[in-house]
């Protein structure tokens, strides 16, 4: 068979051409090392060509080739970081979880941090006081009251004279109902938005002129759960698909001002919210005492019951190693080029694969399995089996 009749092998064959250009011109600068690590990538961009010939169309098969050679390209070069001296972050959520572990280590790094916590008697204020400098400065912020995101927005014009604000971390977060999009409260959507859309969004508008007079940077903790329809998480999933959307449309237009934008998108990890009981079971007796008579008797209380404490549950299973999101924080903070989005967990790229690559018929079996598998069904719906 002539090349000329294979008009893929010339396609493929000048992906592969600049992938080695490429490689070269970095291994050259130093920015590649050859390590068995680059081998094996090379060794699934063999295997993903064989995939794309065979399977997909010339077109398509280029693309995602080209993709994942870019991709390859990308994670084995270093990267390149921008120094540390006089810069300064604001960092909300910070009493627990990743806010207060993304506090400490940015002191540690020599930034200077404003933390903002709930509560200045907490636990994790009262640690972050005891073991950082005094580059560190906690404030009080409730991201659902405009007085403390004004409060906020004095401070950080204090403590960034001259300089503007390099970083804003979006970090706080709030969940306060797993269960059917149905049986969730409207005071728990409006919760859910007024803080992890609405209250997020004015502390970003309240302190972009800072950023933009520093050219700096906003990175927000989004969620898996903002871009995968996972069941029982309609309010905290909307929330966050609010505020994935938002930050995208922040990335584009802050291109002029030199200001760039990341979303951080983490697994499942112990950030501390799991662990409150209290909260849980007070957000439970909520939900009963206000769920209409018919409804929680189609449904039934056993099944509301079973559904949160699986989602507690699954809770016990999660990380408690916050290293991937905090190293994120840091690359997005610091970086020279810093990404538009960072998985940040282990296994994270199973999720997205399966989702946004097979068909649905397997992508919902998949979600079924890990969401769906409730002991005990809603019970019109056991009526109706035991009917049959």
């Amino acid at each position: 068979m002539e090349l000329a009749a294979c008009p893929s092998l010339w396609a493929y064959g000048a992906v592969w051409l600049s992938f080695l250009l490429l490689g070269f011109l970095r291994f050259s600068n130093s920015d590649v090392v050859l390590t068995p690590a680059l081998l094996l990538y090379v060794v699934l961009l063999v295997l993903i060509e064989w995939l794309c010939h065979l399977y997909l169309p010339i077109a398509l098969g280029i693309l995602f080739l080209s993709s994942a050679c870019w991709y390859v390209l990308g994670i084995v070069s270093p990267r390149k970081t921008l120094p540390v001296e006089a810069k300064v972050v604001f960092i909300t959520g910070c009493d627990t979880g990743f806010g207060n572990v993304a506090a400490h280590k940015l002191d540690s790094m020599g930034f200077k941090v404003i933390a903002t916590v709930l509560n200045l008697e907490s636990p994790g204020a009262k640690k972050l006081k005891k073991i950082c400098s005094d580059n560190l400065t906690i404030i009080q912020m409730d991201l659902t009251k405009q007085e403390d995101i004004k409060k906020a927005q004095q401070t950080t014009k204090l403590h960034t004279a001259g300089r503007g604000l390099w970083a804003l971390v979006n970090n706080a977060g709030y969940c306060a109902h797993f269960g059917d999009a149905e049986l969730t409260l409207m005071s728990t959507y409006k919760g859910c938005m007024d803080v992890n859309f609405f209250g997020t969004l004015e502390l970003t508008q309240a302190l972009l002129p800072f950023i933009r007079y520093a050219k700096g940077r906003i990175v927000t903790i989004g969620s898996p759960a903002g871009e995968h329809s996972f069941p029982y998480l309609a309010a905290y999933g909307s929330s966050k698909a609010a505020l994935n959307r938002v930050m995208d449309i922040f990335r584009h237009e802050l291109m002029p001002w030199g200001v760039k934008v990341s979303v951080i998108l983490p697994a499942s990890y112990k950030t501390g919210a799991h662990d409150n009981h209290i909260h849980w079971e007070i957000q439970h007796k909520k939900l009963l005492a206000n769920l209409p008579t018919e409804l929680l008797q189609e449904y039934g209380e056993e099944y509301i019951t079973e559904t949160q404490n699986k989602f507690l549950k699954f809770g016990d299973t999660a990380c408690s190693d916050f290293s991937p999101v905090i190293d994120s924080i840091v690359d997005a903070i610091l970086s020279e080029n810093p990404k538009v989005k960072y998985y940040a967990g282990k296994n994270l790229w199973i999720l997205y694969l399966i989702a946004i690559y097979l068909p649905h018929s397997l992508s919902d079996n998949f979600c079924k399995s890990l969401f769906l598998k409730n002991k005990v069904l809603p019970r019109s719906l056991r009526k109706q089996k035991s009917n049959e």
